[in-house]
């Protein structure tokens, strides 16, 4: 019986932002069919720590190894990550005036396929996915985000997700200014998405989330580091009695 090859994994990741390293050395491993969550206060360099993976050009990976199904990503450019199979829902989604969403994701779908690829499921798939996520189907017709609450703003991220589709996606707070309703919604996506296959790596500051989308593993970090890990049995101990324990208990560990 061949033994599963890690989806995705990263070693001793830095990142510096103009200089300054906020991500100080973190390591993980993804196998096909698993969730992982991040979860820290404020400025732990979770946020970095996925931009810096999906190659934002402010996010620089000073030091570190990361593979997605096997392949260094870390020479790629952002485009090629996304092509290769890597996905990034952002905490803040821009706004892109003059795009509208049907031609947005047309565009990512169609160069992911390859320029010559067969496009012509593409009208079935966006109303199947749009339905899936209760997306007003005039939204197709709209820029890009452009007037969008920040409920639609994510359920929008989610549907580029579904069309496209990746191996792997980085959802960074994903949960943020969401109502219940819509947090549901997008619960309900990121599940409906999620098989034995690929694998999700969640960044979030609250249990709630996790309430609806069932990590395997919890990390939390702190000061640019993973400074616990554990079942989800961890969001539910931060949820009671918040990050301020992990810092005292991590702060007596190595005799502060």
């Amino acid at each position: 019986m061949s033994k599963k090859k890690p989806l995705f994994e990263f070693k001793d990741i830095h990142v510096e932002v103009e200089g300054k390293e906020v991500v100080k050395g973190v390591s993980l491993t993804i196998m096909p069919g698993e969730t992982h969550a991040i979860m820290g206060p404020n400025g732990s360099g979770k946020s970095s720590l996925s931009n810096a993976l999906m190659g934002h050009p402010s996010y620089e990976i000073v030091k570190g190894e990361a593979y997605l199904d096997g392949q260094n990503i870390i020479e790629m450019a952002s485009d090629e990550r996304s092509r290769a199979g890597l996905f990034l829902a952002f905490q803040y989604p821009l706004a892109v005036p003059g795009v509208s969403v049907a031609n947005f994701l047309r565009s990512a779908l169609q160069s992911h396929r390859g320029k010559d690829a067969d496009m012509s499921d593409y009208r079935k798939l966006l109303k199947s996915e749009m339905a899936a996520l209760s997306v007003d189907p005039a939204f197709a017709t709209r820029y890009l985000n452009e007037g969008f609450s920040g409920g639609e703003k994510k359920r929008v991220e989610i549907l580029q997700m579904s069309v496209l589709n990746p191996k792997v996606a980085l959802l960074d707070e994903t949960d943020s200014g969401l109502d219940i309703d819509a947090l549901k919604t997008v619960a309900e996506g990121i599940n409906r998405y999620h098989n034995a296959d690929n694998g999700i790596l969640l960044v979030t500051h609250y249990q709630r989330l996790l309430n609806y989308v069932k990590p395997d593993i919890v990390h939390v970090m702190m000061n640019g580091k993973f400074v616990k890990s554990g079942g989800p049995e961890l969001a539910l101990k931060l949820e009671e009695k918040g990050y301020e324990w992990v810092e005292n208990e991590n702060n007596n560990r190595v005799g502060v």
